[in-house]
């Protein structure tokens, strides 16, 4: 879908399953705004993209489960949100439908309105390069297009057929690609002589 399909106040439907798919969501929302003023966004937000303008049909933290265990404890009241949501977005017929990260319960909505002719976009790719590449089939049935994080992604899905452009992640734009490293001491309250080790787990 190119820019001339879209109208000036498109209905654009988005969905974010947590904490950091909430503020690319966000970053999201501000850009289109800059090319589309008049542009309108429903979906699940978390709180930036409701402050960015988002109308919540249902709240991110309800998709914000971790673990196996978790997920199965919660699977009827996440297929029923599902539905609901399915239904939603039907009655109102959105002009994109951009699922950000959480695929498990994206791929759904997205396979489902792409069967109605609503264009759908997955912004960040499951890592299917690492693991069950076959689930690529899966992604192509459901998903129009996939906005990737990572450079090397692209060319993985145009192996299998599939439009994918790589986005950069926001948050590289606010940092330095030079890092100051006694400015940062400095910040911190070390001294240049100080041994400085860093614990960076992971999101899960």
């Amino acid at each position: 879908m190119s820019r001339a399909d879209i109208s000036a106040e498109p209905l654009i439907a988005l969905v974010a399953g947590e904490a950091s798919g909430d503020n690319l969501g966000a970053a999201l929302i501000a850009a289109i705004r800059e090319r589309l003023p008049g542009a309108r966004f429903i979906g699940v937000p978390g709180p930036r993209m409701r402050e960015a303008g988002c109308e919540a049909l249902a709240a991110s933290d309800e998709l914000a489960l971790m673990g196996l265990a978790e997920i199965l404890r919660h699977l009827p009241r996440l297929l029923r949100l599902r539905g609901r949501l399915i239904k939603e977005l039907t009655a109102r017929r959105p002009a994109v439908f951009v699922g950000i990260d959480a695929p498990e319960f994206n791929l759904g909505v997205a396979r489902r309105l792409k069967r109605m002719g609503v264009p759908t976009v997955q912004y960040v790719s499951p890592q299917v390069w690492a693991w069950r590449q076959g689930r690529v089939r899966g992604i192509a049935e459901s998903c129009d297009r996939i906005l990737c994080l990572l450079p090397f992604e692209p060319e993985f899905y145009a192996r299998h057929g599939v439009t994918a452009r790589f986005v950069g992640h926001p948050l590289a734009d606010q940092f330095p690609l030079q890092a100051d490293r006694s400015a940062a001491r400095a910040a911190l309250g070390y001294d240049e002589s100080d041994q400085i080790v860093a614990l960076l787990p992971g999101s899960r």
